[in-house]
């Protein structure tokens, strides 16, 4: 076969996959047929099969490609800037897309909606990061953003962190969040520690601190609401604030 002829069978598998997405979606296809549509974006011209497998090999699973670094995925043979900025930029297109969709809707209608952003933003993160979800007095979701990076304790992060930008939204609840890398929910001294100190923070500009999140790995978010312990804070801290 010459080397025209391996390029137009080539682009016939490709013209497949794209013709097999337009009919049904993603149903049917494989973690590595979706990466090797996502690798040919970057080089349309190129066979991708072999290099999208080799991806899976080396990063695990489909979400390990998409959370890899581009200087990660061009460690794999075959794998380019162009190959890497196509799954970098859909990764991103996915985050925004996931926190868009949470603009204006009420918070406890909309947990599972705010689960899968989280776990989609924050599972696979090496560093622990601190997310705030600002509410408006209905309890709407106005905007999220992440305020903290690095290691989350009560002496590293500031309550003026959270309660400048809250003021600026005219939140009058917040909920947190962060990721725990090391893969267990449940939540540390230290955790417990920093959310009554912004709890206590929060409540002296009268904006109520609804509830804390742990994201690890894709299970639903330990929720310390759920659990009881922002009832105790709360009970807490109303002896404080007397």
């Amino acid at each position: 076969m010459d080397k025209e002829e391996w390029q137009q069978k080539g682009e016939g598998h490709r013209q497949r996959l794209r013709d097999k997405f337009l009919e049904r979606g993603m149903e049917g296809f494989k973690d590595d047929e979706i990466l090797e549509l996502l690798l040919t974006m970057g080089t349309p011209r190129k066979d991708c099969k072999d290099e999208a497998r080799a991806l899976l090999a080396t990063f695990g699973t489909l979400a390990g490609v998409l959370e890899a670094a581009p200087a990660q995925l061009q460690q794999v043979p075959g794998v380019g800037p162009k190959n890497s900025y196509a799954i970098h930029f859909i990764q991103g297109v996915a985050r925004r897309y996931l926190r868009q969709r949470l603009a204006a809707k009420q918070y406890v209608r909309s947990s599972a909606e705010v689960s899968d952003y989280l776990i989609h933003a924050m599972r696979d993160l090496k560093r622990e990061v601190l997310m705030v979800i600002y509410l408006d007095a209905s309890h709407s979701i106005i905007d999220s953003e992440i305020v903290a990076e690095g290691t989350l304790a009560s002496n590293t992060v500031y309550p003026r962190e959270l309660i400048k930008p809250a003021l600026a939204r005219h939140a009058a609840a917040l909920v947190i969040a962060h990721n725990h890398p090391s893969g267990s929910q449940t939540p540390s001294a230290e955790d417990r520690r920093l959310t009554r100190n912004l709890y206590l923070a929060l409540s002296f500009v009268n904006i109520r601190l609804l509830d804390h999140l742990i994201v690890a790995g894709s299970s639903p978010p330990y929720s310390f609401a759920d659990h009881g312990l922002m009832g105790q804070l709360a009970e807490e801290c109303a002896g404080l604030l007397r």
